[in-house]
């Protein structure tokens, strides 16, 4: 994770701003805007737009106006209008798509009370903002020390402090409304700053403060999703979900937000298939559906009391079937109307890159087994087994004979080798 400008330490860590991936440059942004306008000069005698966009921790975004004509860019950190003081932030967008967020937003680009902007920051503007960034996690921390020793029942998510350092936003979530008047005095007196508590929902909290999804990537809340939408177990239903809380919901603790979209898809698909809930009327008695199969269009029924047999139907059968049922026609039974469920033999991975087999470890390997010759076994080649003991002895030499000492006559006149004595030597 990193841009150009901020590079990935060895840590997997930006380097350069330090700002996880919240780089200056705007490379890394969440939730950021392609300004697809930048290269396009406007149409002469036209002024350009005098809104900015600045972005502030985490996906916080607000438009200012530049009353002081300065020249402003995608990166650049300025000093902007707050109550009281004033703060910092990184524009993210300028020229006119910043109309065409504002009309997005909902908000009036006309509207005289638009916060504006002061300058761009200065070296000790950008030195305070960056030691105030590095006490929000201690602060954070006391603030929930102090909250448990309350016996409030909330949780402070996300601290952000204000550029100047004169006041901090704390954002929590609860369950239903908390008097937390005490608490502000006490973080007051501890912090000697102003304080401001604000409440967020589950998903709002999950979208600032991002993680890995069960897919596998970033949430799309602090990544490209910038609205909330209704989530009910509706849509796991039409898509043939299990309903299981668990694989339900997303780390905020609701419905994951992806369950909307291919919903439209699958209300497609199914305007063609009948209702479930229709009993198809046969001779050999009623046949209530078990299964179905969207996008294959295929439909699973089996017989009342008869619940082990399947017969599967395509749904133009079924809807045939429904016809003579409400025509009056007699209807045999669903052995007339059943598919053979033939097998798929069409291989869907084929392995041309020569990329070991997942079931490798499944198969039993074949191990050879190390036997050890066992005493007085005969080698592989042949012969009688030689007994432990009962070595055969050298012949001697032709022309020399044995005198039973292990000397012959040719090596009288040879001394015989001393046995070097161990504790001799």
């Amino acid at each position: 994770m990193g841009c150009s400008s901020c590079s990935t330490g060895k840590d997997g860590q930006p380097r350069g701003c330090k700002n996880n991936g919240t780089c200056g440059s705007d490379g890394c942004n969440k939730l950021t805007v392609f300004d697809w306008l930048s290269n396009m000069s406007l149409p002469n005698g036209q002024k350009p737009f005098d809104c900015v966009e600045v972005r502030f921790k985490n996906s916080r975004k607000e438009f200012f106006r530049n009353t002081e004509n300065l020249t402003l860019s995608i990166g650049d950190v300025v000093a902007t209008e707050a109550s009281p003081g004033h703060d910092v932030g990184i524009v993210t967008l300028v020229g006119e798509l910043v109309k065409v967020q504002m009309k997005k937003k909902g908000t009036d680009p006309e509207d005289p009370a638009m916060p504006k902007v002061y300058r761009k920051a200065s070296q000790k503007d950008i030195d305070i903002w960056q030691g105030v960034r590095d006490r929000e996690a201690a602060v954070q921390k006391r603030s929930r020390e102090l909250a448990i020793a309350l016996g409030l029942e909330m949780k402070i998510s996300d601290v952000e402090f204000q550029g100047d350092g004169s006041k901090a936003t704390f954002y929590y979530t609860a369950e239903g409304r908390v008097d937390f008047r005490q608490l502000i005095k006490d973080m007051a007196r501890a912090f000697n700053i102003r304080i401001e508590m604000r409440q967020i929902g589950y998903r709002q909290e999950a979208s600032r403060l991002g993680g890995i999804g069960s897919c596998g990537r970033e949430l799309c809340c602090s990544t490209w999703l910038t609205d909330f939408r209704s989530v009910n177990t509706a849509s796991a239903r039409y898509q043939q979900l299990s309903l299981n809380p668990q694989k339900l919901a997303g780390q905020c603790g609701k419905l994951k937000c992806c369950l909307n979209y291919e919903l439209d898809a699958y209300l497609d698909a199914l305007k063609e298939f009948p209702k479930q809930d229709v009993k198809l009327e046969t001779e050999k008695g009623l046949a209530v559906c078990q299964k179905i199969d969207i996008f294959k269009g295929l439909m699973w029924y089996a017989y009342e009391g008869d619940w082990a047999k399947w017969h599967m139907l395509s749904v133009d059968q079924v809807n045939t079937i429904i016809d003579k049922n409400k025509a009056g026609e007699p209807v045999a039974g669903l052995e007339d109307f059943a598919l053979d469920p033939a097998e798929d033999t069409k291989k869907d991975f084929e392995n041309v890159v020569g990329q070991d087999s997942l079931t490798r470890f499944d198969r039993p390997k074949n191990r050879r087994k190390n036997t050890k010759r066992s005493k007085g076994r005969p080698p592989k080649g042949g012969g009688k087994p030689q007994q432990k003991g009962n070595a055969p002895k050298k012949a001697a030499p032709a022309g020399k004979k044995s005198d039973g000492k292990g000397k012959g006559k040719g090596n009288a006149n040879r001394k015989p080798n001393k046995r070097r004595n161990p504790r001799n030597a």
